[in-house]
C-alpha cells in the first residue's frame, strides 16, 4: 500500500455509507488541499451487472476486488474514502451463507490497508434500492456484526450519525486528527480545528450507553 491515508465506511444498509464516502472525500479536498478520492462498492456495481446478489462461492472474488479498487486509488490520491472493505463481504457472508471462512482474511486486509474506520449509525430511515437490501430487519444484526469483528480483531472505528453536513462533519471531525499532519500548508486546517476545540463546551458524562458520536469522541478526548 502507498503512503496514503485511507479511511473505510463501514455499516448496515441503507445507511448513508455511499452519500458519506463521497462527500467525505470531497469535503477532505476542501478542507486540506490534498488529492481525495473515494472508492465506491464493488458488490453494488456487481450486482447491477449480474442482476443477481451473489453466490457464497464468489465472496471472496469480490472482496478481493473491493480492495483491488482501494490500493489501486491509494496509489494515485493522498486521502482515499472507501465505501465499504472486504470486512464488510465476510459479514454478509456470515449472516447470508453462514461461513466464517471470509472472517480472518479480510480483518487482516482492511487493517493493513485502512488507516481509519467509520462505522455508519443506524439513525438513518431504511430506503429499498429493488435488489441488494433486504430489509429494515436486517440493519441490527448486520450493524452487531460489523462491530463484532471490529473488536474481535483490534480495529479502532468511530461511529458517525446525523443528517446530511451534519453526518459529513462528524466523519471530518474523527479523522481530522489523522489529515492534520498532511494538510497543505495554507490549508488553515491547524486553525479550523484548534478554534473548533475551544468552542467545545466542557465535557461531562451522562449517559449509560455511549453510542453517540459526539460522547464517544469527547469520551476518547477526555481520556
Amino acid at each position: 500500500m502507498s503512503g496514503a491515508i485511507v479511511i473505510a465506511v463501514l455499516g448496515a444498509e441503507s445507511t448513508g455509507k455511499s452519500t458519506l464516502a463521497v462527500a467525505l472525500a470531497q469535503h477532505v479536498a476542501a478542507q486540506t488541499g490534498l488529492a481525495a478520492t473515494h472508492v465506491d462498492e464493488h458488490l453494488r456495481s456487481w450486482c447491477e451487472r449480474e442482476g443477481r446478489t451473489p453466490r457464497a462461492d464468489e465472496q471472496r472474488a469480490i472482496a478481493q476486488m473491493q480492495q483491488e479498487r482501494i490500493a489501486a486509488a491509494a496509489a494515485t490520491h493522498d486521502v482515499v474514502v472507501a465505501d465499504t472493505t472486504a470486512l464488510m463481504i465476510a459479514v454478509y457472508s456470515r449472516y447470508v451463507f453462514g461461513d466464517h471462512s471470509l472472517d480472518d482474511w479480510a480483518a487482516q486486509a482492511h487493517a493493513m490497508s485502512v488507516q481509519h474506520t467509520l462505522l455508519s449509525a443506524l439513525d438513518l430511515p431504511w430506503v429499498p434500492d429493488g435488489l441488494q437490501r433486504e430489509g429494515d430487519h436486517v440493519r441490527a444484526p448486520i450493524d452487531a456484526l460489523v462491530r463484532e469483528l471490529l473488536t474481535t480483531h483490534r480495529i479502532g472505528w468511530s461511529l458517525v450519525s446525523g443528517q446530511g453536513s451534519e453526518r459529513v462533519q462528524c466523519a471530518f471531525d474523527a479523522v481530522a486528527p489523522l489529515l492534520r499532519s498532511s494538510a497543505t500548508p495554507g490549508s488553515g486546517l491547524f486553525t479550523r480545528l484548534a478554534a473548533r476545540d475551544a468552542a467545545q463546551p466542557a465535557w461531562q458524562w451522562t449517559c449509560e450507553k455511549c453510542d453517540v458520536p459526539d460522547c464517544e469522541h469527547r469520551l476518547r478526548a477526555a481520556r
